[in-house]
């Protein structure tokens, strides 16, 4: 009796514990999930077969060995998600400040160059991101995944932001690009403007001055004297006035 009672108590409290799962370092206010895993692709179809992990061990468990997992450093808070895609196999690594996930970029970019395309890894740093696809069949394909990844947090140096002379360069060019398009767009509006209102102001002068002309009565500059009716403007002499031969 007592051993019955045991084993039902044990398959309750069996029952009743959860699977350890990774904690997050940041969750969504709304419904709880990673914030990490709510940056996926599609990530409400995907979210239940996403791994999120601290460890690179469970990195080769769910993609295999890679050359590039003994440059992860998942100290300081570093955080990583990875689904299979049918573009490819994405892990998604997300550090806690800008000066780590630059220098992950550094270095994957340099063993990028050494081992070269026969591994098929394709790779993108997206702010504090830095994202990989794995076994991707084309360089389209991986680069359409990895372009719905958005990073929409405010990024903040610990120091001096080592990209704000790059920055401030491409502000002042494209403001500039702004300026000199504004400015060309109004000085081509302002010709367009000025050559038709010149064509239709001249076009109503001389209409109204031909109007005017048309009105005004016959007259005679000569002081009564002959004279040629060239301009035609004098009244013409009847016929039965005119000196018979």
């Amino acid at each position: 009796m007592l051993s019955a009672f045991l084993s039902v108590s044990s398959i309750s409290f069996a029952q009743t514990q959860k699977t350890p799962t990774v904690k997050s370092q940041e969750y969504s206010e709304d419904d709880g999930i990673p914030v990490l895993i709510k940056h996926l692709p599609d990530w409400e179809n995907v979210r239940n077969r996403a791994v999120l992990t601290h460890k690179v061990e469970d990195l080769r468990t769910a993609l295999g060995e890679r050359p590039v997992f003994d440059l992860i450093d998942f100290a300081g808070g570093t955080e990583a998600v990875t689904v299979n895609y049918p573009q490819g196999k994405l892990l998604l690594i997300e550090y806690s400040t800008p000066q780590f996930s630059t220098d992950m970029d550094t270095k994957t970019l340099q063993r990028l160059a050494e081992i070269g395309q026969t591994q098929k890894i394709y790779y993108r740093r997206i702010g504090n991101y830095n994202a990989f696809v794995f076994d991707s069949p084309d360089e389209a394909s991986a680069a359409s995944l990895l372009d719905q990844i958005v990073y929409d947090k405010e990024i903040q140096w610990l120091g001096e932001n080592p990209f704000m002379l790059r920055k401030a360069e491409r502000i002042f060019i494209e403001s500039t690009s702004e300026l000199f398009f504004s400015t060309l767009f109004v000085i081509i509006l302002g010709l367009v403007v000025g050559i038709v209102g010149g064509i239709v102001a001249g076009f109503i002068f001389f209409y109204v001055r031909d109007q005017r002309r048309e009105a005004m009565e016959a007259f005679s500059d000569a002081g009564g004297m002959i004279r040629l009716n060239i301009d035609e403007l004098s009244v013409q002499t009847p016929a039965e006035r005119l000196l018979k031969e």
